[in-house]
């Protein structure tokens, strides 16, 4: 069975991808703080592996990931998901409070679950594995008042562009998926503020879809970045 772990894996795009691979018959380790819906989504999965765990504490982290390889005995991939839009405002009116949280969360807690699976990855045998961050159209171009999360995934890039390099000689590859724009609860509560105009949205599932496509290429092959958003969001050219 193949395995894979879920950060933020409680709800929106995080949810949808552990539902996903759980319906294809993959080991699912899900990790985020709250437990009532891992324990939900969990329910009557023996592939799943529920993770209770914050992502901006290492210790926990590691310990989470020790967790789940004594449960599933080796790891295939992970899907670095978990992530917080933050406070929106300008940079001059942003709580510094505000600021380290967001990069608690976004750089690293990302930063912390990579290193934990890069570890188990190149210590497991055979060796190898994959990660996936999750970037955002955000790491291509600004939202407005969103400095915090864009500098954040942003810098989610350059962890991308780093664990690819010094992953290859151990067979870790390493991708990033940046989203624009997925049906998630979170944007729904969004779009009720302007009823009026409504951003464009996708189907949360083919976010899913999308990573398993990126989990299930051979190691020998790597989608580095892939950009999947609404189709009616504005261009956003990577420059």
């Amino acid at each position: 069975m193949k395995t894979i772990l879920i950060t933020g894996a409680s709800a929106g795009i995080g949810r949808a991808t552990a539902e996903h691979f759980l319906a294809k018959g993959w080991c699912v380790g899900l990790l985020a703080r709250n437990i009532a819906p891992l324990e939900e989504i969990a329910a009557g999965q023996a592939g799943a592996v529920v993770l209770p765990c914050d992502v901006t504490d290492a210790g926990a982290v590691e310990a989470a990931f020790k967790e789940f390889m004594g449960k599933a005995g080796r790891l295939d991939v992970l899907f670095n998901n978990a992530g917080s839009f933050g406070t929106a405002a300008p940079i001059d009116e942003l709580p510094l409070e505000a600021w380290h949280a967001a990069v608690d969360v976004n750089l690293n807690g990302m930063f912390y679950a990579a290193r934990a699976a890069f570890a188990e990855m190149r210590a497991q045998s055979p060796q190898g594995g994959r990660i996936i961050n999750n970037g955002s159209v955000s790491a291509h171009a600004p939202r407005e008042n969103a400095v915090s999360y864009t500098v954040t995934k942003h810098a989610i890039t350059g962890l991308t562009k780093a664990l690819s390099l010094d992953g290859r000689s151990l067979d870790i590859a390493c991708g990033q998926i940046d989203i624009g724009n997925a049906r998630t609860a979170l944007l729904e509560e969004l779009a009720a503020k302007t009823p009026d105009n409504p951003p464009p949205m996708m189907d949360v599932r083919h976010v899913a879809e999308a990573v398993y496509s990126m989990a299930t290429l051979p190691l020998e092959a790597n989608v580095q970045f892939m950009t999947l958003m609404a189709t009616k969001m504005p261009y956003i050219g990577r420059g």
